[in-house]
């Protein structure tokens, strides 16, 4: 009975290598995302001198976008490779600019990210009010509310986890 358990333990904890297709698959989507942005920017880069300054700001605020989810990717494979499937070498690979993330900060900085996101999309929907029903503008802003709210009551759930965790690791002292 105990060989059974070992053998299941094995499957399970092996199973984790399967999130890799995952990690390789967001690398390849991130590699067509630069594409899409490569298309943004040469877009821009071709009409500078038609685009107003407006149209500018819409421009410039779509590659921002663009540049957050691309960011937001990164940091989704690195810290959930390393979280869920394996270290990595310190001597091969320097990833300390992410801090070591457990899965707590990394929901945090996923739900930072998701609200930046929101508010580059919000403004360029603000700047392009005139398109818009007043009925969608409130949507769009109750919507990025929503998002607003999670991002925070994570961070304070991440924040009361935290003081529990202190008080248990001083009461063992």
């Amino acid at each position: 009975m105990k060989s059974l358990e070992l053998l299941v333990e094995k499957i399970i904890l092996s199973s984790r290598w399967i999130l890799v297709a995952f990690y390789l698959g967001l690398v390849a989507a991130l590699a067509v995302y630069a594409v899409s942005f490569a298309a943004k920017f040469w877009k821009v880069a071709a009409n500078v001198f038609t685009l107003d300054e407006n149209g500018m700001i819409l421009a410039m605020l779509g590659l921002i976008d663009a540049a957050l989810v691309a960011s937001l990717i990164v940091m989704v494979m690195i810290s959930g490779y390393e979280n869920f499937v394996s270290r990595f070498d310190e001597t091969e690979a320097d990833v300390s600019f992410l801090g070591k993330l457990d899965s707590g900060s990394l929901k945090i900085k996923v739900a930072s990210s998701i609200v930046a996101i929101s508010s580059i999309h919000l403004l360029q929907i603000f700047l392009n009010a005139a398109q818009y029903t007043d009925g969608q503008l409130m949507w769009y802003t109750i919507i990025h509310l929503a998002f607003v709210v999670s991002a925070v009551m994570l961070g304070w759930l991440e924040k009361i986890m935290a003081s529990v965790k202190a008080e248990k690791s001083d009461l063992k002292i």
